[in-house]
């Protein structure tokens, strides 16, 4: 699917109905604000991002991190031709949670022609430092069909 032109005067209703039936979508992750270089969601802490133990499994804060990068990157990029491949993710979880929502901001670091670098951070709603992730997207221009 490619999208039509995303700015950061898009509308976050329709950023959010773009992730229909994805993964995205199936563990709750809402866009809630999103600006000049860095862009913020929002994930449940339910039983769709629980490891066993009921807190928020490591895996989920990695998703999202690379959704939160990869639309930054997808709005600094024609995506009618370019398209935004995660190449590295990384992150170290510095908290535990068990309820509630965490929250994600991702900021560029480096916004080459080729890379994008994206650092980001969550959150609980206490503001409690969950986990750091940075984030390295490829721009690859679209194949001709």
């Amino acid at each position: 699917m490619i999208f039509p032109k995303l700015t950061i005067t898009t509308p976050m209703e329709l950023i959010n109905q773009y992730v229909k039936d994805t993964m995205i979508d199936h563990l709750g992750i809402r866009f809630t604000a999103l600006g000049d270089g860095w862009v913020e969601a929002s994930m449940p802490v339910d039983q769709r991002t629980f490891r066993p133990g009921g807190f928020l499994h490591g895996g989920a804060n990695l998703v999202l991190a690379e959704t939160v990068a990869g639309l930054g990157s997808m709005l600094m990029v024609d995506i009618q031709e370019f398209d935004i491949l995660g190449m590295q993710v990384s992150a170290n979880h510095t908290g535990s949670v068990a309820e509630g929502s965490v929250y994600a901001r991702a900021d560029i670091v480096h916004a080459g022609f080729q890379t994008h670098l994206w650092n980001i951070e969550i959150r609980s709603e206490s503001g409690k430092l969950i986990s750091t992730a940075r984030v390295t997207n490829m721009i690859v221009r679209r194949n001709e069909k």
